[in-house]
């Protein structure tokens, strides 16, 4: 399985289709909102929802539609990702109900040698999120460092305690018999 790419497999214009989506549940919303302690009745409260709001009942909190979609962006995007640099933009363009299907995709805006060190580059990047039935839901721009195959050659594969090549998992122990 990819786990993020290097400055060089990036492509102005690819469009990464992330897999699987997620169905968002009613405890998701719930514990997302608790933990971040966000307490509005509109996500927690369905009397308050369906009596007070245009809805009619809960909305997934929005802050959790677009953390579910940045995390489902690491694996294509942001997995070998030395930092994410900026968050340049969020919309949220139309609610999340509990039981609604998220599936996102990220299009590599454009891509940037860094200027100060030549083992790393900047990619930006465009990801959307969208419902099971295509509705467009939310959409976010960021900026995010990544490494380029010198620093991975460099840091990485070759270069691990034990002489192991490390591979796409740096870090991982080898496995002892006993």
């Amino acid at each position: 399985m990819r786990f993020g790419r290097t400055f060089e497999e990036f492509e102005v214009g690819a469009v990464y289709k992330h897999w699987p989506g997620k169905t968002v549940t009613e405890y998701d919303d719930h514990l997302f909102c608790l933990l971040t302690m966000n307490h509005h009745p509109l996500h927690l409260d369905s009397n308050y929802a369906e009596k007070t709001t245009d809805f009619g009942k809960n909305v997934v909190v929005g802050n959790y539609i677009y953390s579910l979609l940045l995390g489902m962006s690491v694996p294509d995007v942001s997995g070998k990702a030395i930092a994410n640099l900026e968050v340049e933009s969020l919309k949220h363009v139309a609610p999340t109900f509990h039981g609604d299907t998220l599936y996102g995709e990220t299009v590599v805006l454009e891509k940037t040698p860094s200027r100060s060190k030549s083992d790393r580059g900047i990619v930006y990047v465009e990801t959307r999120g969208y419902k099971q039935d295509g509705t467009l839901v939310c959409v976010f721009r960021r900026k995010v460092m990544v490494p380029t195959e010198a620093y991975i050659k460099e840091r990485g594969r070759g270069h691990l305690p034990g002489g192991s090549p490390g591979g796409d998992q740096p870090g991982r122990p080898e496995l002892r018999e006993k």
